[in-house]
Order: C-alpha cells, then structure tokens, then sequence
C-alpha cells in the first residue's frame, strides 16, 4: 500500500468520461523500493489504481531497475527485469486479473556505452520479453547541481553524446526497437542531435522533457518554460519523435503537490501546467503525442483517478478521434500493441 493512501483519500473526484479506452503508455512494477511512496508495486497494487474508474485496456511497462539478476555478467543483469515483466504480463493475459492488458509492451534496458557488444544483450531482452518487448531506455537525466537528483544509474554529463553510447544506439533500428528518451529539460540539445544523428531509429520522449522546478530553478518558471520551449520547438521538427504527456507530478518539477494538506483536484494540476501539455501538443501534433501515468512514480503528487481526469479535462473540446489517439491508439501503434 501507498505510504500516502490516508493523504490521497482526501480528494476524490467521480471519473470523467470512464468508457474511453485508454493505453497507460508509461508505468512501472517493482518491490524493495524503499525511496518510492510505494515500496511494492506489483501485479494487484497496480490494477488497485487502473480499476479506480478508467477504462485501462492496456499499458506499456518501462524499465525501472527492478528484479535483475543477481549474478553473471553485469551487461546481462538487467534480462531479469523482462522476465519478470513479462512474468506479470502473462498474468494480466490470463483474464484472472480483470480485462487492463498490464505490460503489453516492455520497454527494458542496456548500457548502450557497450557498443558494438549491445547486441548480444538486446537479443536476450527480445527473447525475454515472450513477444513483448519493443525498446530500450538508458536514462541520461544528470545536473550538476547536487540538489538535482541524478539517475539512479549515475550518468556522466553529456551521455547521449558519448561515442560509445551513440555506436551502441546505432544499432537499436537493426532490432526495431524504439529508444526511450528520459532527461532534463537542460539536456534537450543531446535529444535533438540524437534524433538527427539516427533519423531511422524512433525516439519517445519521456515525461515532455523533464522541465525543473528545484535546486536553482525553484523560482524560474517563467525562465524554465521559455528555455523548455525552444528546445521543443527545435525537437519537434524531428520527425522520428514522439512525446508522452505526464511525469510532471514528481518532486523534481517543482511544484510540490505533495506538500499540500489535501491533494490536488484536477483542475489544481491543470492549473500548475496545463501550458506543457497544451504547447507540446501544438507542436507535436495529436499523432505524435501519448498520455502517461508514470505511476506509481506521480503517485506521490495525486491518485490516479484524478490524474486522468485532468487529461481528459485538458482535451475536453478536442475530436473524437483526436482523443481516441492521444489516450490509446497512438501508444497502441508506437508500441506495436495488438
């Protein structure tokens, strides 16, 4: 159970529009996470929040560091991760669990700095995956501030630039596997030389880039948002990426939803960045953008009910099929979900 059920209890919302089929397209599963405001998250916590009154058809698990092997080389260590979520999606697929399809799509990882070593390491992950396995995220988010936590990888500074990261990458469109972008806003500028560099390799941006909100840009929203923005203007002409919409609930965007005595409504989220979620969609286009969770990860800032309520308040005047897209058929196509 969440560490802050009792807090999350005080604000509770009646589901907007509970029949629209969604593609949670970004979520994780894992146990012995002490740092997260939930330490366990498996199979049942999960479906505990999809079943909260949205229409879940299906999600995309993405790599978190979670159950790999405890031995053998350390290159192939991160094969347990898949095996163990595609251990939870052969549940889900059962129809024990209710009809949500949980990690239909696996996105796990590889230290792409092993180069021309990587693809022995993404054979065992597509083999692991039992069919599901679509794509690699090595996380890149580092800041040289220390009061902005850096992955919990470690990476250097300049990672997506690094010769060895990029001769690994090179061979991820060998595979057809898709790369999973996570970063700081202040990192952009590595996204767009990679996606100009490997035009033929598709690059899913995670959480709209990561705008911060803490350390020395506690008090630059304004600065943070124009920076933010060009440098999504300038990623956005690359036509081999998307974007996902969500991940502005952690700790790291500043805007301390957590802090608050009661948790906040949908609208209260709408209010604090409705303009990131408005701007990347003016600028991806309703084709290349997908709505996300990021639970249990956002759980800390609001339920998930009340998260996707705000989406669906975001985009309440948008099309049918504008809608359809952005909730589900877009992550459904990325992710290759039949």
């Amino acid at each position: 159970m969440a560490t802050n059920d009792a807090w999350l209890a005080g604000t509770i919302e009646a589901t907007l529009d509970p029949k629209l089929p969604i593609c949670d397209a970004h979520h994780h599963l894992w146990n012995f996470r002490a740092d997260s405001v939930e330490e366990c998250y498996l199979l049942d916590d999960f479906l505990r929040d999809t079943s909260s009154g949205h229409n879940i058809v299906s999600t995309v698990f993405i790599e978190c560091g979670a159950m790999f092997k405890a031995n053998g080389p350390t290159s192939m260590r991160p094969i347990g991760e898949t095996e163990f979520a595609n251990g939870m999606a052969a549940m889900s697929a059962s129809g024990h669990y209710g009809n949500t399809r949980v990690a239909a799509a696996i996105v796990g990882t590889v230290d792409l700095t092993l180069g021309d070593a990587v693809p022995i390491v993404l054979e065992a992950q597509i083999a692991a995956g039992g069919g599901r396995f679509r794509g690699i995220r090595h996380a890149a988010t580092w800041h040289e501030d220390s009061r902005i936590p850096n992955h919990r990888t470690d990476p250097p500074q300049g990672l997506l630039m690094n010769k060895a990261f990029r001769s690994g990458f090179a061979h991820l469109a060998t595979f057809g596997l898709t790369f999973e972008a996570w970063c700081y806003h202040t990192q952009l500028h590595e996204v767009i030389y990679l996606a100009r560099q490997f035009p033929e390799t598709l690059i899913v941006l995670d959480h709209l880039g990561g705008p911060l909100g803490v350390g020395p840009y506690s008090d630059q929203a304004t600065a943070v948002f124009l920076e933010w923005d060009r440098a999504m203007t300038e990623l956005a002409a690359c036509d081999n990426v998307v974007t996902k919409l969500g991940g502005l609930a952690m700790e790291v965007n500043g805007f301390n939803w957590h802090r608050l005595p009661a948790p906040p409504t949908s609208d209260d989220l709408l209010k604090g960045c409705a303009h990131y979620y408005e701007r990347t969609i003016e600028l991806f286009g309703v084709d290349r953008c997908l709505f996300e969770s990021n639970f249990p990860v956002d759980k800390i800032s609001c339920s998930y009910n009340t998260l996707w309520n705000a989406f669906k308040k975001l985009t309440k005047d948008y099309s049918a099929s504008d809608k359809a897209k952005l909730f589900h058929d877009n992550a459904q196509r990325i992710y290759r979900i039949a």
